[in-house]
């Protein structure tokens, strides 16, 4: 039986998005098919690297090609609102922002991890440290050796274990010195890390904004394409309060919020294993629940999960009891974020094809 190629995205039309409730070709995520000499090339507009919704949507649209007698050929393209910025960042598909309404919730560790998660699944993945007051994530991912310089002057990230990590406390002379800087003078070291440093290409550039609603997070919202925002907070009633002002700011600048993290949701007792909501309960999910946005985790209070480890991101230590919860926020974090993409064509519609991302079994392609 020879199938053409409209008959081809019929059958595609079968698959579904999963978390968009719409089929792939209503979506407008099948940007193109070709049938030559038993062969289905198909693009798609696909933006989330590695994501496991995606590489799931990919093996589907594989098994439909293969059901009626062709051999799959996918490739997975970003368009133009999706991914790269030709001006700010240009080399990277993602900016996620990690935020909290106020310190002391884990925002950090939170982000860190996820960093690290995204690159154990074969993402490229940077981090900015943009928490200029505290910089803290080279505590969590540790790396060997200082920033380097490029004959342009820009600044190129040292590495954790493949995680680009950029972050003020690079540049003070000692790692307990204060950074005295004034709200202009953090607008400028904002730009430096913005625009003076040499990422190369990334899947994910990973944002730890300092806590609350200042100035780092509004040049953020004002300079970057940010692909959606993470907060962070604890069950505690102010935490949640906090959290809830740092989430409006996002919404009022038409940032997509990818979900709330509850961080300390409960001490897991390494003896007995039993939890104890010792910080209170359901904070987070009230919030979801007022704001129609995902609870992504509910992470304890564990002595395995602690924010001032310096021997690496607990989600790279296969003994950490808390590592699977890590790796599995990682995921869903890239899941939503490529949500959020394909949510996105499906209203403005595809943009000119960028460059191949993986999806599917042909992600090592």
């Amino acid at each position: 039986m020879t199938v053409t190629e409209s008959e081809l995205e019929s059958e595609l039309a079968t698959v579904e998005d999963p978390m968009n409730d719409e089929d792939v070709v209503s979506l407008g995520l099948v940007e193109d098919v070709t049938i030559e000499d038993g062969r289905a090339t198909i693009s798609l507009v696909f933006n989330a690297p590695y994501a496991p919704a995606e590489m799931a949507i990919g093996d589907e649209i594989r098994d439909v090609v293969e059901s009626v007698g062709l051999e799959p050929d996918l490739r997975a393209r970003a368009g133009e609102e999706q991914g790269f910025d030709e001006e700010v960042l240009p080399m990277v598909r993602n900016v996620i922002a990690v935020a909290s309404g106020k310190g002391g919730v884990g925002k950090t560790t939170v982000a860190a991890n996820v960093a690290a998660g995204l690159n154990e699944l074969g993402a490229r993945v940077g981090i900015l440290d943009a928490d200029v007051h505290g910089p803290n994530v080279p505590r969590i991912l540790p790396v060997e050796g200082e920033p380097g310089v490029t004959p342009d002057e820009e600044l190129v990230p040292p590495r954790s274990e493949g995680v680009g990590v950029m972050s003020m406390d690079y540049l003070t002379d000692h790692s307990d010195d204060p950074a005295i800087l004034r709200g202009p003078m953090v607008n400028q070291v904002m730009m430096q890390f913005i625009e003076g440093v040499e990422w190369g290409r990334l899947d994910y550039l990973i944002v730890d904004l300092p806590p609350g609603t200042g100035d780092a997070s509004l040049n953020l919202l004002q300079t970057l394409p940010v692909a959606g925002v993470v907060i962070v907070t604890t069950p505690q009633e102010m935490a949640v309060a906090d959290a809830r002002k740092g989430l409006r700011l996002f919404e009022e600048h038409d940032t997509p919020i990818l979900g709330v993290v509850e961080n300390m949701s409960t001490y897991r007792c390494p003896n007995c294993d039993d939890d104890h909501d010792v910080f209170g309960s359901d904070g987070a999910q009230e919030i979801c629940e007022d704001f129609d946005v995902p609870l992504l985790a509910e992470l304890p209070v564990h002595p395995d999960f602690d924010s001032e480890r310096i021997d690496g991101p607990a989600v790279r230590d296969d003994d950490n009891a808390v590592q699977s919860e890590l790796q599995e926020l990682s995921e869903t974090v890239a899941d939503r974020v490529g949500a959020v993409n394909r949510k996105r064509v499906g209203e403005d519609g595809p943009d000119e094809p960028g460059e191949s991302i993986p999806t599917g079994a042909d992600a090592d392609d």
